[in-house]
């Protein structure tokens, strides 16, 4: 078993318990290690680490749990660096959702203008994270949840040498959508799928050894009129049929940008708004977790469920003691893992991890009906890490109308402006507003 020293950035967050209870989960793999809490808010850090030390305690783990506000002192001899979170807090997501659709345009946490400035955000502060890694740990790894992890990857494989991983559930909990919108058992449809995250389509796919097309096309036909179906699952599995390929539900923001924006109009409260109102239920169900010797938490009373980051916590052991899995990862393209794209793209491919690394497996070219969109995403995603980087409003009005939800010059220089003023308390002086 490995030990390690764990630094979680974003150990306050409302997802910590969870990720806490994944690395227990987890944790005779991990025993002798140290996990480090890191976030802004003292007394909700002290939430987590009472029910993280419980959590250990009950399994009878030899795993320590502090928590600091100190970054920098957390980072020396870190060995692994777990980075979740969300500078501006939903109110900032807020007004990535709000401010978009107040001129008819889509704005989502990892997509259009409003993952675009989450982008800005995030990257705003893993620079100087990065900064003290290369001086403090520069040998540690960085497992990256904070959105848009594409992005994010992007800007730091381009300007950093800090060993970094994206990780995201997406191509997992895609395959379990489409199985359920299908009424198919999950475990028997396997699917294959790869480009970039949120924007990745299935290359290989059958069920219980048979083409799945034939039954998702039965399926549609089944339910296209069932108002049963789950709306983003019935997008997903009409687009499934139409192309002929399993797709990840983001981009129902694509082909269906009308009737998802009509949808987000008519609704009174964005999704920002509506975590923010489920919030206070969450941390009353930690308090009440770390009033026990052996905390249980609630998926209906926790933020993303029972274990949280468990993609992250099986590719930390992957490589930390040498399991030699393959995984869903946010590489590089290496060796053009992914044909058809430049091979320093940060692409969502499959990658074995082991103690020498992770080397990305190469996959089949993605169906040219579909490139050609996630091309378009991949040269926005290139333009938005290195605006978050080095760039200045002009490079971000630029990365903006090569966003395909945002295009119109006019609407990108207004979307820019409005949000980059929201948000000006979380943006270096070259990213203003005009």
């Amino acid at each position: 078993m490995a030990r390690v020293k764990l630094v979680y950035l974003g150990g306050g967050s409302t997802r910590a318990a969870g990720t806490m209870a994944s690395f227990m989960a987890n944790g005779a793999d991990f025993d002798g290690s140290e996990v480090v809490l890191v976030d802004l808010d003292p007394e909700r850090l002290e939430l987590i680490r009472t029910l993280a030390r419980k959590m250990a305690a009950a399994r009878g783990l030899d795993i320590s749990v502090t928590a600091t506000t100190d970054r920098r002192a957390a980072l020396d001899g870190a060995d692994a660096v777990l980075s979740s979170f969300r500078p501006g807090g939903f109110q900032a997501r807020v007004q990535d959702e709000k401010i978009p659709l107040r001129h008819g345009a889509i704005g989502q946490e990892t997509q259009g203008a409003g993952g675009f400035f989450m982008a800005l955000r995030a990257i705003n502060v893993l620079k100087d994270v990065c900064a003290e890694m290369e001086e403090i740990c520069p040998n540690a790894w960085i497992f990256n949840y904070t959105n848009p992890v594409n992005i994010v990857a992007e800007a730091i494989t381009h300007n950093s040498p800090v060993k970094v991983v994206s990780l995201c559930e997406g191509p997992i909990y895609f395959r379990n959508q489409m199985a359920d919108a299908a009424g198919l058992d999950q475990e028997k449809l396997h699917v294959t799928m790869v480009g970039l995250n949120h924007g990745c389509w299935g290359v290989e796919q059958d069920y219980d050894g048979a083409d799945p097309m034939p039954l998702l096309a039965e399926a549609w036909e089944r339910r296209r009129d069932d108002p049963t179906l789950d709306r983003v699952q019935r997008r997903q599995l009409q687009l499934a049929v139409a192309m002929g390929s399993i797709p990840a539900d983001y981009f129902q923001y694509y082909y269906f940008t009308d009737e998802v924006l009509a949808e987000y109009r008519a609704k009174g409260t964005t999704r920002a708004e509506d975590i923010l109102s489920w919030s206070g239920d969450y941390w009353r169900h930690y308090e009440d977790q770390a009033q026990t010797d052996d905390p249980q938490l609630d998926p209906g009373r926790s933020r993303g469920g029972i274990h949280e980051l468990e993609l992250a916590i099986d590719v930390m052991d992957a490589i930390f003691n040498d399991k030699d899995e393959i995984h869903p990862v946010n590489m590089p393209n290496s060796g053009g893992a992914l044909p058809g794209f430049p091979e320093d793209l940060v692409v969502e491919v499959l990658g074995r991890c082991n103690a020498r690394g992770i080397e990305v497996i190469p996959a089949k070219p993605l169906p040219k009906h579909v490139r050609g969109l996630v091309e378009m995403l991949g040269e926005y995603q290139a333009l938005a890490a290195e605006t978050a980087w080095n760039g200045t409003r002009r490079d971000g009005i630029w990365a903006l109308s090569a966003n395909p939800l945002v295009r119109e010059i006019e609407l990108a220089e207004t979307l820019y402006d409005e949000l980059a003023s929201a948000h000006r308390d979380y943006l270096p002086e070259r990213l203003q507003a005009a």
